[in-house]
């Protein structure tokens, strides 16, 4: 897929139709801007509920506490 867009005089961009479609975005969602070499990740910031579980099976020994630090 292929699609453009323009950056306007109040420095917007529209998200082509076909991009929010095949990625499922919705007005009002948010999202985290990050910088990668000379383009942007744009990437949608997710729900709490989402993370629920994200975590499961890691190690919880030989963490790094502040208890450690000076």
């Amino acid at each position: 897929m292929t699609a453009t867009a323009t950056l306007s005089s109040k420095f917007q961009i529209s998200v082509p139709k076909a991009v929010r479609e095949a990625q499922h975005w919705q007005a009002g969602q948010k999202f985290v801007c990050i910088p990668k070499g000379k383009g942007v990740l744009v990437i949608p910031v997710p729900e709490l509920d989402q993370l629920a579980g994200i975590a499961k099976g890691a190690r919880t020994d030989g963490y790094r506490d502040r208890e450690d630090r000076y």
